[in-house]
């Protein structure tokens, strides 16, 4: 057989050998070793066919000799006492590694199954070492990553790209703030619309902040992994679709799950567009532009505020198709809240990825090209468009090689599902180690500071409109009128009846059309031989009383208003169909729960202007931790709220205060942690706030009507406790973006 035979036949039988070492390696040893070493057999795998082929390359020249009067093969094999060669110089500890992982394992012939737990127990010891090493190298990568890109930000410059980034990331924290608002503002219509009962209502003010609970951990951590930018267009993409679907679907169940869906989406705004920022910022910026960025939250809630006080009230803008159909006007607000969402995409298309980002995972070149382009639209922005951009190499990190063969005839299927599962894997693997011993004090720290603020603010903020409408109802119930024992007989009622209460009454051949009833309560009352024709109620019962020979023609008096009422030889006919929107709502209450929100959001302003001058003249821990301060304080003020005046002046005061120290804890949890772990961090912590925000809800509003005392007190505790363990953090202010 010829060179070319025998080498082709050399070749075959040493790839099947390596393949079939290969498959040992995997069924024997990486049930145990897990992954990592399934990968570390794929290497050694590639690297030792490729050293066989330098080998046999070798060969072909065994007979030339060499400059110094020796030949190439022989000095190849030199070294053989020594284990190494010259055709892998440079490779020697990867191939001590990867050789001195495999002697342990048993083949087909082996003996017994001592030998095969000896080269697991042998597997599992290399693969700790190289990981533990792998680590360190990683780590000083970073530092050293940190440190130049530091510099090169310094080199691009603030300017004309971060403020045109600023805006569009500002369109997307401005959904997550419409978001907090759409349910509070569509409820009162939608569960006339919805026949909702008081469990289905706190459960769809609710399902909100479980969604937005949900995203924020997922999109968190993903965001780490795929990218800021892509995770960010597709967790905006998920909330505007569901937010659209929401504003068209009629039962109350399919509208739960549209807006679970929606909070899904947007939970991901907030840890993603504050760390993508970041990292656009240079040091001395950072603070500062960061808490600018927030104003983009208080602007959602005044759009939110500001959309549904010229929308829902104007019951004229619907329309329905039988009872089956309805599109109310407060679904057309509904619709209108997906407007930041959308715009957001629109602008993010257009941006590009953070180069910090690409850095963390080797990709030097696209890195490079974006921080050229910051760098250049920047300098022509400010008149020096000859300035070069002076950076040709940036360290990168090194990276663990993800080798997974998924065999060129695996189905589409089968590769989403390795793939989906290696990215879960990762996910996963990166938030542990956001509890590793590096990181877990501070980890724990945050998780406090975090789910007291939460707790708190979305408690009172929660619970201030709840104590308005509270006391609303109360000044409403004190306008009451009450009539005693009154005979009514041959009386066509035509106008509207309100707040009254009419009791041991008698109506005689009285003929109630057209007519709209609102908090209208009769009790131990007569109607004989009456007509109700076209009554629109609202809050209106008939309690203890009887009817005799009455007839209910197109009412919507279904029987459930009627409490302990007898009827005898009475009639309904042509009942309203289900749940019809009623127009005669208080306007004027629905403006002012919409102006209530408006000022409530606005007042964050000053605070907003505050913490952005300061934030870095003061630092962090100090604006938190004052902030929290000043906002358990004024916490006591609550208890003086006895008019809706004044709750409305306390809430203003409470938002303008805490907002400084939500500024802060944003600037904090993105300077605490490494660009690696930066949103599944934020994410998780993220995710524990809606957690605490619902408990807090829950709380405080079952404690309105009942006493100020206890939400007072909670507040006030979850803040003083929240302060107390801010100033326990590490400062973030004037060190480069880890």
């Amino acid at each position: 057989m010829d060179d070319d035979g025998r080498y082709r036949d050399n070749r075959s039988d040493f790839i099947r050998g390596a393949k079939d070492i290969a498959k040992v390696a995997k069924k024997q040893v990486g049930k145990k070793v897990g992954r990592g070493v399934d990968k570390m057999a794929d290497e050694y795998t590639r690297r030792s066919y490729k050293r066989f082929e330098e080998e046999e390359d070798d060969d072909d020249y065994a007979g030339v000799p060499s400059n110094d009067g020796g030949y190439y093969r022989n000095d190849s094999r030199a070294n053989d006492d020594e284990g190494h060669s010259d055709s892998t110089e440079g490779h020697d500890e990867d191939d001590e590694i990867y050789e001195g992982e495999y002697q342990g394992i048993p083949r087909g012939d082996s003996s017994g199954k001592a030998g095969g737990m000896d080269g697991v127990t042998a597997a599992q010891a290399q693969q700790f070492r190289d990981l533990s090493a792998y680590e360190g190298e990683r780590r000083k990568d970073q530092e050293e990553l940190a440190q130049q890109y530091e510099t090169i930000l310094q080199e691009c410059g603030h300017g004309k790209f971060q403020w045109t980034l600023y805006f569009v990331l500002g369109l997307a924290l401005m959904a997550d703030g419409v978001e907090i608002f759409v349910v509070g503002f569509v409820l009162p219509s939608a569960e006339k619309d919805m026949c909702l009962s008081e469990p289905n209502k706190g459960m769809l003010g609710l399902i909100v902040y479980l969604g937005m609970m949900v995203g924020a951990f997922v999109w968190g951590g993903l965001a780490d992994r795929i990218g800021r930018r892509q995770t960010l267009l597709i967790s905006l993409s998920i909330n505007s679709v569901f937010a659209f679907f929401s504003s068209f679907v009629q039962g109350y169940s399919s509208f739960l799950f549209c807006r679970l869906a929606s909070g899904v989406g947007i939970g991901g705004s907030i840890p993603i567009v504050f760390s993508y920022y970041s990292e656009f910022l240079a040091q001395e910026k950072r603070g500062e532009h960061l808490s600018w960025l927030c104003m983009f939250w208080m602007i959602g809630g005044i759009y939110a505020s500001a959309m549904a006080w010229a929308i829902i009230p104007h019951y004229g803008w619907s329309f329905q198709m039988g009872s089956a159909y309805q599109f109310h006007s407060w679904r057309v607000f509904v619709l209108v809240c997906a407007f930041p969402a959308v715009a957001a995409i629109s602008a993010l298309s257009t941006m590009p990825e953070s180069p910090r980002f690409y850095l963390e995972n080797g990709k030097h070149d696209e890195a490079w090209m974006i921080l050229k382009q910051v760098h250049d639209t920047n300098m022509r922005a400010k008149g020096y468009p000859e300035r070069v951009f002076s950076v040709t190499t940036i360290k990168t990190v090194k990276q663990l090689d993800e080798l997974v063969n998924l065999g060129d005839g695996a189905a589409w299927h089968e590769k989403w599902r390795i793939k989906l599962t290696s990215l879960f894997h990762q996910v996963w693997s990166n938030f542990q180690t956001v509890f590793s011993p590096e990181y877990r004090r501070t980890t724990y720290m945050m998780m406090a500071v975090w789910f007291s603020m939460s707790f708190s603010y979305y408690g009172l903020t929660v619970w201030f409109p709840d104590m308005i409408k509270y006391l609303q109802k109360q000044e409403y119930s004190s306008r009451t009128k009450v009539f005693v024992k009154e005979k009514v007989e041959h009386v066509t009622f035509n106008f509207t009846l309100e707040n009254q209460v009419h009791r041991q009454g008698q109506y005689f051949n009285d003929k109630f059309m057209n007519l709209k009833m609102k908090s209208m309560v009769f009790e131990d009352s007569l109607f004989e031989e009456c007509y109700f024709e076209d009554i629109t109620s609202s809050n209106t019962f008939f309690k203890n009383c009887t009817f005799i020979a009455t007839l209910f023609y197109n009412t919507d008096l279904f029987k459930y208003r009627l409490i302990n009422s007898k009827l005898i030889n009475s009639t309904f006919l042509h009942n309203k169909e289900g749940c019809l929107l009623s127009d005669i709502s208080d306007e004027n209450n629905a403006y002012m729960v919409y102006f209530v929100s408006f000022l409530g959001t606005l007042a964050v302003l000053p605070g907003n202007i505050v913490s952005a001058l300061l934030m870095d003249k003061i630092g962090r821990l100090r604006m938190l931790a004052g902030s929290s301060v000043i906002s358990c304080v004024s916490c006591f003020f609550l208890s003086f709220g006895n008019s809706e005046s004044a709750m409305i002046a306390l809430l203003c005061l409470f938002g303008g205060i805490s907002i400084a120290s939500w500024n802060a804890l944003d600037v904090l949890t993105v300077e605490l942690y490494p660009s690696d772990k930066r949103t599944t961090a934020f994410g998780f912590l993220n995710a524990l706030c809606k957690l605490a925000a619902v408990l807090g809800i829950s709380i405080f509003t079952s404690f309105v009507g009942i006493t100020k005392a206890v939400p007072i007190l909670f507040a006030s505790g979850a803040l003083a406790a929240g302060s107390f363990l801010a100033l326990k953090l590490p400062e973030t202010r004037g060190q480069v973006l880890q």
